[in-house]
Formats: C-alpha cells, structure tokens, sequence
C-alpha cells in the first residue's frame, strides 16, 4: 500500500512538473505569435539590407546648376515637410512624359546629356566610350536602394542593370502641381540632378511613380536621405503631398530627427 501511495505522489509531481514546462511553452508561444503579428511580420516580409546611407547629388567640377523656381529651404527635413501643402492626387489622366521635355537633355549645357552626367556621378572606375568625353561605357557603384554592387555595362540590354531614377517620380510630380509649372520648369525638374539617383533597374521599376507612402528603399540606411530629398525638391517645385505621403515621411524622419533638407552646393 506505501509502495502504491509513494508512486502515486511520484506521479502526481511529474505531472505537476510536464505541466508547468508546457505552461511556459504556451506563454513563449502566445508571446511569439503576438510579436509577429505586430511587428515580426513586416520584418520577416522586409529583410535587412545594409548599404549607404546617401547618394550624390552634384559635382562642381564638371556639373552645372539646373536652377529650381524656388531654392531649397535649409535646416531640418521635418521643418520643410510641415511647409509642404497637403491635398489630394489631382487626375493623372492628361499626364504625358513629354509634358517634362526630350528625356536626358544637355539640361545643364554642360556638353554631356543627363543621363551620362549621372551615370558618371554616381559610378566609381568610370571608362568613357571610345572618343567620347561623356559617354559612360562603364563603371562599379554600391546601389543605394537595395545596397548590392553593380557593374554597368552600356549594351542593348546590360544597360537595363543600372537606371536613373527620378527620386520624385515624374507620374507623382504632375497629380501633384508639376501640371500648373512651366515647360521649362518642369524640364528643369526632369533633369535636376537633385532628383536623380543611379539605381538597381528592378528597384526602379519597382518602384515606377510611387510616393513615400507606397515605396521605400530596401536599404534602410539610406531612407532618411531618400526621403528629405523627395521633400526637397518638392519644396524647391512647389509640388504638394498627401497625407498619407506625409505621414509616411514623418514616420521615417522620426527615427532621424537631425536629418538636413538635401542641396546640391556649388563647392560639392
């Protein structure tokens, strides 16, 4: 009977032990699913990509200034966001690439197109086509959008690889107030090099007309530059943004509070 009772009480513990260790089990469980399905999620759908934390905006020594209606405003991103006016999309059914000029002017007479101004800008190692003081033929460059490293190579279809991206898509500049500029400043807009980056061609195309609100760089470290300077070439267009642009410019500016508006300065 003593043997049968001290059994019993062995049992009794054991399972008051299983039971305990499945108790935890639970909360780490319930705590893991809470975790996903707040934040784990975004970041399981995001991964961490590392690269640079800005682009170049402008080279003195053999760029010129494409001049905006307005200067940039200086100081904090967040200050110049809050002067931006907020309204809705305007229709984009009239809107034309050819309302923003000849895509890749000599907008800056500087002898070079836009886009082999950029490609030269943005790429280290740069080779010049054969007899040609502005044509890029090739060149490396750490891509700041999904932080990988890319070789451009100019060909029918190894050009593709790397693309110039209008940082404030041109689609988004006309729905909000590049409709009302003038022709040559909206040509201006289309060639500042204040609002062109070269980037990872599926990124751009990714990316197409989207605003802060509905695209981000993959690259996090380089989301507060990204984002002050869509801000500041829409101050310097006198372009509007929504409020849900806004506010997503807001939430990634919070995490960088100090980040500066973005000037291409004459002694870059």
């Amino acid at each position: 009977m003593s043997v049968s009772w001290t059994a019993y009480r062995r049992a009794r513990r054991r399972s008051r032990q299983a039971w305990a260790v499945l108790g935890t089990l639970t909360v780490f469980v319930a705590a893991g699913v809470a975790w996903f399905f707040t934040a784990g999620q975004f970041l399981a759908a995001e991964p961490a990509v590392s690269g640079p934390s800005e682009a170049p905006v402008f080279d003195a020594t053999w760029m010129k200034p494409v001049v905006p209606p307005r200067p940039v405003p200086e100081g904090a991103a967040l200050a110049a966001l809050e002067s931006l006016p907020v309204k809705g999309r305007a229709p984009k059914n009239d809107y034309d690439r050819s309302a923003f000029g000849q895509a890749w002017l000599d907008a800056d007479r500087n002898g070079c197109d836009t886009r082999n101004d950029i490609l030269r800008r943005d790429l280290a190692g740069v080779v010049f086509s054969k007899g040609s003081k502005c044509k890029v033929a090739s060149g490396m460059f750490l891509d700041p959008y999904v932080g990988a490293r890319l070789t451009f190579r100019r060909g029918a279809d190894s050009s593709k690889a790397v693309q110039i991206d209008h940082v404030v898509a041109l689609g988004d500049a006309w729905q909000k107030g590049a409709a009302q500029l003038t022709a040559k400043q909206r040509q201006n807009l289309a060639n500042d090099p204040l609002n062109l980056i070269a980037a990872d061609g599926p990124a751009n195309q990714e990316k197409s007309a989207s605003d802060a609100a509905s695209w981000l760089p993959k690259n996090k470290a380089v989301r507060c530059h990204y984002v002050a300077r869509q801000i500041s070439v829409k101050a310097a267009y006198g372009l509007w943004v929504t409020q849900a642009e806004r506010d997503a410019m807001g939430r990634v500016l919070g995490s960088c509070p100090g980040q500066q508006t973005i000037i291409a300065r004459l002694a870059e």
